[in-house]
């Protein structure tokens, strides 16, 4: 984890996330949200599967330049909120995962980006109400609130944005 954690621009600041702020449901396909600076909120899904003749570490070197091209698109990127998953389904999703981790944590620290993992279930529950809400209630629950998810990454990715929005990234 980083040394420099997320903090509210003031105490008494009612809009404390200034800036582009990204969130990430990392794996093979990585949901991803972002509110840029003016507001507006984008979100989608990325894919960073191997190819047959790829190295093993080519999906974290197209995961790092596709952070970089997103941030030269969006603006400088302010804070990171990525879902924290402890458990893993396999070895390799645990393995995928890790690697994206380190990837997105050594960008992060390399720019002096502050960054925080959030629980599945911290970012379940503030999205459905439910802590082991099914993939379809996340995906309904970014319905609700306009989005059209291509999938439940990006179903995730939208709702650890509104969980960092809405409870100033945990603080509130």
């Amino acid at each position: 984890m980083s040394n420099r954690q997320i903090e509210p621009v003031s105490e008494h600041q009612t809009v404390a996330l200034p800036g582009t702020i990204l969130a990430l449901d990392l794996g093979t396909k990585t949901g991803w949200a972002l509110r840029s600076s003016d507001g507006f909120i984008s979100s989608g899904v990325a894919s960073f599967r191997n190819g047959r003749f790829d190295g093993g570490g080519m999906r974290y070197l197209r995961f790092t330049n596709w952070l970089g091209e997103l941030e030269r698109l969006s603006g400088p990127v302010a804070a990171i909120w990525f879902e924290e998953v402890r458990r893993h389904a396999g070895t390799d999703a645990a393995h995928v995962f890790g690697g994206l981790m380190a990837s997105l944590t050594s960008w992060a620290e390399l720019r002096g980006i502050p960054y925080q993992g959030v629980p599945v279930g911290t970012i379940k529950k503030h999205a459905t109400g439910k802590g082991n809400a099914p993939k379809q209630a996340m995906i309904d629950a970014a319905r609700a609130r306009g989005f059209s998810p291509a999938d439940d990454n990006e179903a995730d990715a939208i709702a650890i944005l509104h969980w960092a929005i809405e409870t100033n990234g945990g603080l509130a």
